[in-house]
């Protein structure tokens, strides 16, 4: 028995690192790629909508870090999921800890000097600086930085509690729910917080370009959790098989005891 229990331990434990790697992996890229403002509709080969709104004039921009966030807040639920409130806070503080981290190693490294030989290869005809496009990438600044940080935390607790709530609600039951509504809450906080710290409280961005832009995101994020709902329950029915029904149970059970 206790052979047996040490061996489904070791499964939870993989489980654990495993969705937590893929937390931290999209969380840190995520932040890191968020810098840059992109066209929806030039991507797409569309012009750009020009649509004039109580907001102002709104285009279809949205930062890259949105794009693969969708892959945070899935694993979010999940964990939610098996390892409750506690699991999320834990890789939430733990994700925060490595990303602020890596900002700082970053804008360590913007900060040393380039060999000659290196500007020189690459400044081609035009006399790029490859130098000052390095540190203007990844020197995001206080703001970014700050906004990040900062959304990232509380998008990831609201949407624990929210998940907690809705599951005691239904009683365990409709997990697409539990799933989707913590995420549409959750996301709706994050993707106006951080652009609103980042480009407006430390930048130069207009109220409408603030809220044009967080709104795309959100929109975006909104659309892609309801879409990406089968994925939900093609990983519940994945873990359960590793996991194997009794380990399952007792972590659902722990997860959803949990004030």
């Amino acid at each position: 028995m206790n052979s047996k229990f040490s061996i489904l331990s070791s499964k939870r434990n993989k489980l654990f690192i495993f969705l937590f790697g893929i937390f931290l992996s999209n969380a840190i890229v995520a932040e890191i790629i968020g810098v840059k403002i992109f066209s929806v509709e030039s991507t797409f080969g569309f012009k750009p909508l020009h649509l004039q709104t109580f907001l102002g004039t709104w285009d279809i921009n949205q930062t890259a870090g949105a794009l693969n966030w969708p892959f945070v807040f899935i694993t979010s639920d999940i964990i939610n999921e098996y390892f409750g409130k506690r699991g999320v806070k834990r890789v939430s503080y733990l994700a925060a800890g490595f990303i602020a981290y890596c900002f700082i190693i970053i804008y360590g490294a913007t900060l040393l000097t380039p060999a000659p030989f290196w500007l020189e290869v690459n400044k081609g005809t035009d006399n790029f600086n490859i130098d000052y496009a390095f540190g203007k990438i990844f020197r995001q600044g206080l703001g970014i930085i700050t906004g990040s940080l900062i959304a990232f935390l509380i998008s990831q607790l609201l949407d624990a509690y929210i998940f907690h709530a809705i599951r005691k609600v239904t009683d365990g039951k409709k997990i697409w729910l539990r799933a989707t509504g913590s995420t549409l809450v959750s996301q709706l906080i994050d993707s106006f917080v951080v652009i609103g710290i980042a480009f407006v409280l430390f930048g130069n961005w207009t109220i409408d370009q603030w809220l044009s832009t967080s709104l795309n995101s959100y929109l975006y994020k909104f659309f892609t959790a309801i879409l990406l709902t089968p994925i939900i329950y093609l990983a519940h029915n994945l873990i359960d098989k590793y996991l194997g029904n009794d380990v399952t149970d007792k972590l659902q059970v722990e997860a959803a005891s949990e004030e």
